[in-house]
This record gives structure tokens, C-alpha cells and sequence, in this order.
């Protein structure tokens, strides 16, 4: 098996070791716990763990739910080797490409997405109730100078779509820290 933690996901490990050492020390509580794990690839959306990992996938807006990513595979986890095996899966799945500065260059971002459901009986009332959390663990792809790669074709098309993303993502924390700003720009 690969490494399915690489290098740069140091905390990554770690965090999903204390979500099921917590699950397992809680008493009289039942967890289910799920993953996915996706890329953003060329400005489309495809599923590391799906059966076509070539496929895109299309956002959705959900009226309780929120935006969602429709299609998307959903795995249960009962234990960290799960996650591993989950995220190594994925990892061989991303799209990489090799450029004059990384011979395994990440041409995507990432997002590892981890739910846990977790189920406890009332003291008080007697009845089961359910409290949910979402842990979205991201790996950005970096920015790309082309007079540093030399990058041409496929590979100078995905160094613009990473770094006309990763612009638009600071767009949006500028707008948010500024916290004077009318608009958000969220779907640049």
C-alpha cells in the first residue's frame, strides 16, 4: 500500500485518529462515521472513490442540506485503517503530471470529507437523539509560475485553472476579512 497520508498531510493522521479515539471511549453512544474524498480538477468536480473516477459531478443546492455534491460516493469507516485505505485509494486516483519543478505534481485540489453521526439516549426523555459534524480536509494545489515550469499545453491549461481558482478563493477570504464588502464572491 502507498502512503495514504503524503508528506504534507501532517496533521491529516492525526485528526482522524482522535475522531475514533473519541468514538471509542464514549459510552453508551453509537457513532457512524463516513468518508468521501474528491477533486477539483480542471474546474470539474470528480469522485477519488467512485467507480468512474473520470466522471463529473454536478453541485446541486439542497433546501435543507445546503450545496451538495450530487453522485458523490459515500464510504463507512470503523476504523482509522479504513480512512487510510480510503485515502489511499484516492491519492492513486488524483490527477498528477509531471512539471519542471515536481517530478508528481498534485494538478487538483482535494477534499476529504469526514461525517460523523453520532447517537445518544436521553436522560431525560428516554429518546435516541442524533448530532451530526462535517470535517472537510483540504489539500490545495499550489500555485504555478509558467516562466518557472515552462509548463505548454495540458499542463500550462491546468497551472491557469489552478491559479485562476486559487485567486478566486482569495477573493472570497479578502471579501470576508474586510467584512465591509456588499458581495462575496463566492461562485467566481
Amino acid at each position: 500500500m502507498n502512503k495514504p497520508f503524503p508528506q504534507f498531510h501532517i496533521f491529516w493522521p492525526i485528526i482522524i485518529r482522535h475522531i475514533f479515539d473519541a468514538s471509542s471511549i464514549a459510552s453508551g453512544t453509537k457513532y457512524l462515521i463516513r468518508a468521501s474524498y474528491l477533486e477539483i480538477y480542471n474546474e470539474s468536480i470528480r469522485d477519488l472513490l467512485g467507480k468512474d473516477v473520470k466522471a463529473t459531478l454536478d453541485l446541486k443546492e439542497h433546501v435543507d442540506k445546503g450545496v451538495q455534491v450530487q453522485n458523490l460516493s459515500w464510504h463507512t469507516c470503523s476504523s482509522v485503517v479504513d480512512c487510510e485505505r480510503l485515502m489511499d485509494k484516492g491519492n492513486r486516483n488524483r490527477a498528477t503530471g509531471a512539471t519542471l519543478m515536481n517530478k508528481d505534481s498534485s494538478r487538483s485540489h482535494s477534499i476529504f470529507t469526514i461525517v460523523t453521526e453520532m447517537c445518544t439516549k436521553s436522560e431525560v426523555d428516554g429518546k435516541e437523539h442524533i448530532r451530526a459534524g462535517k470535517l472537510n480536509l483540504v489539500d490545495l494545489a499550489g500555485s504555478e509560475r509558467q516562466s518557472k515550469t515552462h509548463a505548454e499545453g495540458e499542463r500550462l491549461r491546468e497551472a491557469t485553472r489552478i491559479n485562476l481558482s486559487l485567486s478566486a478563493l482569495g477573493n472570497v477570504i479578502s471579501a470576508l476579512v474586510d467584512g465591509r464588502s456588499n458581495h462575496i464572491p463566492y461562485r467566481d
